[in-house]
């Protein structure tokens, strides 16, 4: 029975990827995918605040080649962070149009998210041919598997094949309006927080299918109010019905790995 495995935000760290996924024996002692029968979902924001995001890329497109050319599958989808990464690369210090006087940026938003000079240096086009190309959102395991903890994805459709179409097509636009209202729904956070959390998941849910929903984007640790270092595992919220991932790599978190056993 195959597997499944989620994890997100390595913000630039793929030594810390390369390490959890060695210790789930996905990849072997080189750091080449195991052969192993899983899956793996990489749930978005490998860039920014780390030192190295385009290592971190690299990595999961070497594993993604491995895995296939036989068992296993390595998928991802697209974080804030990559809309932020591609957006800065495509329109830099372009301003966005705005009623009224603005100094919106994608370079402004990028320098203030953590950006990193070596990521804009280092990525090719073939790279951003790549990142364009890849889903919003997915279902696994039961499982509904997205970046941000946000309702916003409804904007794009109501079904997970027409979010993760009209998403593609907002990539394929030249138009900043379009790119920065693509940052802006993804920036968003904290849905499923709070007493009416259990009920936004479960209509969101009821849209798009699953019985869980797993993110990332947020950090569990600023949810429990503790040190990231201090964190062990995910945080299951919302009455059972949410788990979040984002371990907070880039400020001395873990690398939270998480096994999803259906339900």
């Amino acid at each position: 029975m195959t597997a499944t495995f989620a994890v997100s935000d390595i913000h630039g760290h793929p030594e810390k990827l390369a390490a959890a996924l060695r210790e789930a024996e996905l990849v072997d002692t080189e750091g080449n995918w195991s052969g192993r029968d899983a899956r793996l979902w990489l749930l978005g924001d490998f860039f920014d605040r780390g030192p190295d995001g385009v290592g971190v890329l690299q990595l999961v497109r070497r594993l993604a080649a491995q895995a296939s050319g036989g068992p296993g599958e390595v998928r991802m989808l697209l974080g804030n962070h990559e809309i932020l990464a591609l957006g800065m690369r495509k329109f830099g210090d372009t301003f966005v149009p705005h009623e009224g006087i603005t100094t919106r940026s994608f370079e402004r938003s990028w320098a203030l998210n953590g950006g990193q000079d070596r990521d804009q240096e280092l990525l090719t086009d073939d790279d951003v041919a790549w990142l364009i190309e890849q889903p919003m959102l997915g279902l696994d395991a039961n499982h509904l598997l997205m970046h941000s903890d946000s309702e916003e994805y409804l904007e794009w459709g109501d079904s997970i094949e027409e979010i993760n179409s009209a998403a593609r097509v907002d990539l394929h636009s030249d138009d900043i309006t379009v790119w920065w209202e693509m940052w802006r729904r993804m920036t968003s956070r904290y849905a499923f927080r709070g007493p009416d959390g259990p009920a936004i998941a479960s209509d969101l849910m009821s849209h798009l299918g699953g019985s869980r929903i797993v993110h990332g984007h947020s950090i569990v640790a600023d949810q429990l109010g503790i040190d990231p270092a201090y964190l062990t595992g995910p945080l299951l919220y919302a009455d059972g019905l949410v788990l979040g991932i984002d371990g907070g790599t880039f400020d001395g978190g873990p690398c939270l790995l998480v096994e999803l056993s259906p339900i």
